[in-house]
């Protein structure tokens, strides 16, 4: 089983950038698809970026395409979320994920993933 840690939330305002890191211990992941999740009071949580097994495809929901960025880091076993240009819109707790099934395609399906983070809180002030 693997274990996976959400690290670099916080408050940001505005126009402002986070980074968030995502380690994993127990099982390497780094030949499986990642993705990044986030869910905001009342609502459902979903898949803002995800990367593909080979990382070489990635898909961003609409509402962060431009200002977000999913990558990996194979030697750390760590994926990264970098977040830009952040909008009130994008305060939720994130979670990272990681599936243990080699799709030959990017899944924004939760249950597409199967080992979860604790989740970080991230605060976009106005």
């Amino acid at each position: 089983q693997v274990q996976l840690v959400e690290s670099g939330g916080g408050l940001v305002q505005t126009g402002g950038s986070l980074r968030l890191s995502c380690a994993a211990s127990g099982r390497t992941f780094r030949t499986y698809p990642m993705a990044w999740f986030r869910q905001a009071p009342g609502q459902e949580r979903a898949c803002v970026a995800a990367m593909d097994w080979t990382g070489r495809k990635t898909y961003y929901a609409d509402s962060v395409k431009g200002r977000f960025t999913i990558s990996r880091d194979n030697a750390q076993d760590t994926v990264y979320l970098q977040m830009n240009s952040m909008k009130p819109e994008d305060t939720a707790v994130y979670y990272c994920a990681a599936s243990t099934l080699r799709y030959s395609d990017t899944v924004v399906e939760k249950s597409a993933y199967h080992d979860w983070g604790q989740g970080t809180q991230v605060t976009v002030s106005s």
